[in-house]
């Protein structure tokens, strides 16, 4: 099979200003990635497909990331204006000196495709898309229409992480209900505390719910009580 460089070369041959990156792996497994731009993931995902040297027709796996934002603490070199006194002479010099900058980085979600051919019998080639932040800007394109295999891991993936996929052909919850809020695999999730459990061996989460059960009678305590 092709080098990771070989098939981003590949990439860009066939999809001009497709603006693939290599995100390397330190780890023994050795197992690099791609990461696509979103505005050409269909065309990428199409040409690793039908590229009769690739031929990646089977799609085994696709998962979420959550990635908060993260501060970067950095040193820089920074250049000061000082009045000095040389000889009884007030002198302005500059002065450098090293500071530390702190600086967020945005986070992002993250979709990540494992992909694999059936007829040449190789792979996996990896690869990424992410999306612009975690809050608004959340869509990725649905790559259904490429592998069918896509259509539930991605339904996943919106589910608990809460990735919209445009283009996919029956978005909706798989796991949680429809009235169900927020995205349990989130990095920020907060477990609600207010469920009606089944008397079972949870005992952290039966705490949980008894302490919600008495502060929220506190709250609605009928009018006249403690008069």
């Amino acid at each position: 099979m092709k080098t990771i460089e070989e098939i981003k070369a590949a990439i860009e041959a066939a999809v001009p200003g497709a603006g693939v990156e290599i995100l390397q792996n330190p780890g023994p497994s050795g197992q690099h990635s791609l990461v696509l731009r979103q505005e050409w993931a269909v065309e990428v995902a199409t040409f690793l497909r039908d590229d009769p040297e690739l031929a990646l027709d089977f799609l085994s796996n696709v998962s979420g990331v959550d990635w908060q934002d993260k501060e970067i603490s950095e040193k820089v070199k920074v250049t000061h204006q000082t009045v000095k006194t040389v000889d009884g002479v007030e002198q302005t010099v500059d002065e450098t000196v090293e500071e530390t900058c702190k600086r967020v980085e945005p986070g992002h979600l993250e979709a990540v495709y494992h992909l694999y051919s059936m007829e040449k019998k190789h792979g996996p080639v990896i690869f990424r898309m992410r999306t612009a932040n975690r809050t608004d800007k959340v869509e990725l394109p649905s790559l259904t229409p490429i592998w069918r295999a896509a259509e539930f891991q991605e339904r996943e993936i919106f589910d608990l992480y809460g990735i919209v996929f445009t283009g996919h052909p029956d978005l909706r919850r798989i796991l949680m209900w429809d009235g169900f809020k927020d995205h349990p695999m989130r990095r920020d999730y907060v477990e609600p505390d207010d469920f009606e459990y089944e008397p079972t061996a949870h005992d952290e989460v039966l705490t949980r719910a008894q302490a919600h059960e008495i502060a929220t009678a506190g709250a609605v305590a009928p009018e006249g009580a403690g008069q």
